[in-house]
This record gives structure tokens, sequence and C-alpha cells, in this order.
């Protein structure tokens, strides 16, 4: 079977699916791993080929470890940086350690500065090295000087390769420079000008210079959207700046104001994406797994949350253990309670959810938050009286006690009015005194659901039935 012979098959499987799920084809996958049961370089190579570095590293998140170290040495070579860009951290340093130095050394010339950065952060100090040694020196040096600004900063953030142009320059004249450079950006998107100290004061995009007359000053069609970006912000802050003012690119400055770097609109959605993704799975008490993790990694990560609900759920158990009494004369309490606090713990985790949600991308302030909070607060009595009704008739059909219908329908409405109230209130509290919202608000939002609906039920129960 010649590479020749299956190459229109190969297309085929490897776009069959594409328009509709953007994912791999797992026909596709099947021959991949047959000619690597094979060793059959040459039919892994076609087959590979036409797959963007971000299926490749997919390709290489889904095979397990042996199967992940044989498909790297037998495709060698051909192995591209980007698909290192594109892995997920948790198996990266694997796929290092199993790349020929000399492959490994290619790979990382053909990436910009920041995807060298983001390769090199979660790396042990070999593995660094290695890499590191691998660089001319020049790009090394880049490297290390974004190295050099603290983790999780526009500093690390950044790209060093920018395109600059004179404030006094014309369009042909930065058109011209740009033809006889050496070297370009392998992707930009403006070209940045600067003043004769190299304080950025504006930039043009690519489209509106190929557009203009030659003649034509670049200050006159610099762009009006312009935010530079000092090398110590936050990430996260520069994620925010690119989504909320649909930057593409933006220029980043040292302490004097100089023209350091260059973020683009790639890495700001990366990091957005990140962040999403980190406060779902917070939500959620997994911290930061993910599904090529092992069993002891993933059980660390999720057992001190099991941990906080296990002591959250005792207490809640001791407040019904105050009312032991009354649930031993009325055993329908014992088979209604559950539906109070699970009522409530359900209406405060949607609360929590759009709270946690409008805290990140910083639409709730302390300008609408008790806008909020009492939108929250009716919300949560408007949902509680309609159930309250429902579970009112459903006592006294079920249990054939009139008063109890009114216990459950009254400790319903308390119960997902303090649900809204809870979930709103406490993801602000935390975030005001520096606590992630995401990370903390679940344990404390399900402890007060679980407390309020047990006490409230409970308690309505000893003083109206008894």
């Amino acid at each position: 079977m010649t590479t020749g012979e299956n190459t229109p098959e190969i297309e085929a499987a490897a776009s069959d699916d594409a328009p509709d799920a953007y994912e791999l084809d797992r026909k596709l996958v099947a021959q991949i791993l047959f000619a690597l049961e094979r060793d059959e370089r040459d039919t892994l190579v076609a087959l590979m080929e036409p797959l963007h570095p971000a299926d490749i590293a997919d390709l290489l998140e889904q095979v397990n470890a042996f199967d992940r170290g044989r498909l790297i040495r037998l495709y060698g070579r051909e192995f591209d940086g980007d698909i290192l860009s594109e892995l997920d951290e948790s198996i990266r340093e694997e796929v290092i350690a199993a790349l020929n130095p000399q492959v490994l050394a290619d790979a990382v010339r053909e990436l910009d500065s920041d995807d060298v950065v983001d390769l090199l952060e979660d790396l042990e100090e070999p593995q660094q090295e290695a890499i590191l040694g691998a660089l001319e020196d020049s790009d090394r040096a880049a490297v290390e000087q974004s190295l050099a600004y603290p983790e999780s900063s526009a500093g690390r953030l950044m790209q060093r390769e920018v395109v600059t142009a004179p404030e006094h320059w014309t369009v042909g004249q930065a058109i011209d420079h740009m033809r006889e450079a050496e070297e370009l950006p392998e992707q930009f998107y403006h070209i940045v000008v600067v003043d004769p100290r190299l304080h950025p004061i504006g930039q043009v995009t690519l489209g509106r210079l190929m557009s203009a007359r030659r003649t034509r000053p670049l200050m006159e069609i610099m762009e009006e959207t312009f935010q530079i970006i000092p090398a110590g912000q936050d990430e996260e802050d520069v994620a925010y700046a690119f989504n909320q003012y649909h930057l593409i690119s933006s220029p980043v400055v040292d302490e004097d104001g100089r023209l350091v770097g260059v973020i683009t609109i790639d890495d700001a959605m990366i990091v957005l994406d990140e962040e999403h993704e980190e406060d779902i799975l917070r939500l959620a008490g997994v911290g930061e797994g993910s599904l090529s993790d092992n069993v002891t990694e993933t059980t660390k990560q999720r057992f001190p949350w099991l941990a906080v609900n296990l002591v959250t759920a005792i207490f809640a158990s001791l407040v019904i253990a105050q009312f032991e009494a009354t649930i031993a004369q009325f055993v329908a309490l014992a088979v209604l309670m559950p539906i109070v606090a699970s009522m409530g713990g359900n209406a405060g985790t949607q609360s929590l959810t759009v709270a946690v949600r409008a805290l990140a991308t910083r639409d709730l302030t302390g300008s609408n938050v008790w806008r909020v909070i009492r939108r929250e607060v009716l919300v949560g009595l408007i949902n509680g009286a309609i159930f309250a009704v429902a579970m009112g008739v459903i006592g006294v059909v079920w249990f054939g006690t009139p008063m109890l219908g009114v216990v459950i329908g009254a400790a319903m409405v308390i119960n997902l009015v303090v649900a809204g109230l809870a979930g709103t209130v406490i993801p602000v509290i935390l975030d005001r005194i520096g606590v992630d919202p995401a990370l903390a608000s679940g344990a404390f939002v399900t402890t007060v659901t679980d407390v309020v609906g047990f006490f409230a039920f409970l308690g309505l129960a000893g003083a109206i039935l008894l």
C-alpha cells in the first residue's frame, strides 16, 4: 500500500465529519493506530499530514501513554512546534521528554517567543534548559527577558516580535520596510507607530495600510481604538481589555513606557477561555483536573472539596438532630425534608453561577449589586410561592394532613428566598475580601440552603403540627 494510492482516501477520512463536528474522525484515528501498530511510517505521516496541529494534539491526548510514545518516535522529524503549543499541559512534559533532541530543537525554533514562554512555564528545569539550548542566542535572550516578568502577567503573554514604524513614515516606506525585512512575525495584524523614544503612539491595521496611497502618512490612518498594556498587568485584565474593547492586538510597554512586545487576540482569548474553564471546574469542586490526569492526581484534586462537603453535611445533620422528637412523631417529615433542601440547593446554585460569571466579566459591580440582589430575592420569592402551592397540594394528597402542606409550602418559600440571597451575596463578599468566589462559594451556599431549609421546615412543623 503506497502513500500515493492512499492520499484521496486519507483526505476523505480526515474531512468526512469536519463541517459538522470539527473533531477527529474515528476511522482516521483507527487508521493511524493501525499504521502505528505495523510501524508503517510513510502511511502514518500521510495520514497525519492533512491534520491541523490542534487535531494532532487531540490525538496525542486521546491515546494511552504507551501508544503516545510510539507515535511520537515514529512521526519523528515531522513533529511540528505548534503541536506543543496546542497540547494539554498535563501531558506536554511527557511529550517533550519523548521527542528526539534534534526534533525538539527544530520544533521549538519554529515558534514565536510567546509560545516558547508558554511551553517553558510548566516544565521542570532540565527540560527548560533543553528548550532554551535549542534556540538561537537572540531568541533565547528574548524568551529569558519575558520569563523575568511575573507569572500570569502581560510580559509573559506577549510576543517579542513586533513590526514598528517611526511616526514620520509614509505608507510606502512602511511597505518597503516590510518587503526588505529578513524576517517578519509569522502572524501579525498591526504596525505599531512609535516616537523616537520607542513609545507607541498608535497602530495601523494591515488592511488600512494596503488600501492607502503610498504617499499618505501613517499618522493619518492610525486606528482610533488603541490600548497600551503595561508589561506587569495581570493577564486576566489583559483578556478583559481585549474582550471589552474588541482588540485584535495591543502593544506592551515597560515601566518607562517603551515598547517591548505585542499581545495578539489568540493569546488573549486563550487566557479568557482558561479562566472560564477554571471557574467551571472550581464551581464543581474538581480543581484544575484534566482527562489526561491519572487516578492519584484526580483523587488529590477532588478529595479536599469532598471533605468540605462532608463537614457541611454533618453541620446540616446536627440541625436535623435538634428536631429528632418532631420527626419521630411525624414520619412524613423525613420523607419531605430532602425536597426542601434540594430545591434550595438548586436555586442557590443558579444564583451563584450567575453571580460568579458576572463577577468574572466585571458586570456585577458596586453600582448594580443591590439591584441584582433584589432581583434574585424576588425570583426566589416568586418561584418559592409557585412550588409552595404545588408541594402544599402534594402534601395534602399524599399524607392527608392540610397543615403539613402549609408547613412545606412556607418552608419552600423561605428557603428559595434565602437561596437567591445567599447565591448572590456570598460570592460578592468573597470577592471583596480577595477569595476566589468560584472556588469557595459553592460550599457556603450549600451549607446555608441546607441549614435554613431543614431549620425552617422542621421548626415550622414543630410549631404548627405539635
